[in-house]
C-alpha cells in the first residue's frame, strides 16, 4: 500500500494549532495532538469568560459604589432605589468612577437621593384605577341585561315562527286524506270535490 503523506494543507493547519498553543508549559506548545486539545479546551474558557469578565466588573462596581455609600452614612440598596425615585439614570460604571475619583460629586449625589420622595403616589394611583375598573364593571353589566332580555326575545321570535314555516311545508308533502283529517281537527268546512291546492289555501 502507498504511502500518503499530508503534505502543504496538513501542515499548514498544525501550524496554526501550534501558533495559537505558543507559551503552553511542556508538550502542549511543541506536539500538536496535546496543542490541539489544549487549544479547543482554551477558546471554550475564552468564550465563557467573555461574558464572566462582565459579571465580575458589576460586581466591582457594587463594591466601590457600597463602600462610598457607607463613607456617606447610607447604603447601596437605600441609595439606588433614592436615585431610581429621583428620575437619576447613572449606570453603576459612573457611579463606581466616581466613588473613586470625586468624592464630593458623589456626596451630593448621595444627598439627593435620600431626599428624593418615595413611589407612593403611584401606588396610590393604580388603588383608584383598580377600584374604577370595577365600578365600571358594575355598571357594564347593569347595562348589559337589558341588553341580554332583548337579544333573547328576539332570538325566541323566529323560534316560535319556525313551527309555521315547518308546518306548511309539512302540509305540501301530505295526502289529500292526510289534509282533510287536518282541517277537520281545525274546524274548518272543505267543499266537496276541492283539490289539494284549494285545500292548502284553506289550512293557510
Amino acid at each position: 500500500m502507498p504511502r500518503v503523506k499530508g503534505g502543504y494543507t496538513t501542515r499548514r493547519r498544525r501550524k496554526a494549532v501550534l501558533k495559537l498553543a505558543k507559551g503552553y508549559y511542556g508538550s502542549k506548545h511543541a506536539l500538536y495532538r496535546t496543542a490541539h486539545e489544549q487549544v479547543m479546551r482554551s477558546l471554550a474558557y475564552a468564550f465563557r469568560d467573555r461574558k464572566q469578565r462582565k459579571r465580575e466588573f458589576r460586581k466591582l462596581w457594587i463594591q466601590r459604589i457600597n463602600a462610598a455609600c457607607q463613607l456617606n452614612g447610607t447604603k447601596y440598596s437605600l441609595f439606588i432605589a433614592g436615585l431610581a425615585n429621583a428620575g437619576i439614570e447613572i449606570n453603576r460604571k459612573m457611579l463606581a468612577e466616581m466613588a473613586v475619583n470625586d468624592a464630593e460629586g458623589f456626596a451630593a449625589l448621595v444627598k439627593t437621593a435620600l431626599a428624593a420622595p418615595k413611589k407612593a403616589v403611584a401606588a396610590e394611583k393604580v388603588v383608584v384605577l383598580k377600584k374604577a375598573t370595577k365600578a365600571e364593571k358594575q355598571a357594564a353589566a347593569a347595562q348589559a341585561k337589558p341588553a341580554k332580555k332583548a337579544a333573547a326575545k328576539k332570538a325566541e321570535a323566529p323560534k316560535a315562527a319556525a313551527p309555521k314555516a315547518e308546518a306548511s311545508e309539512d302540509l305540501s308533502k301530505k295526502t289529500v286524506a292526510e289534509l282533510k283529517a287536518i282541517a277537520a281537527e281545525k274546524g274548518v268546512k272543505i267543499p266537496s270535490g276541492a283539490k289539494k291546492a284549494d285545500i292548502l289555501d284553506l289550512l293557510k
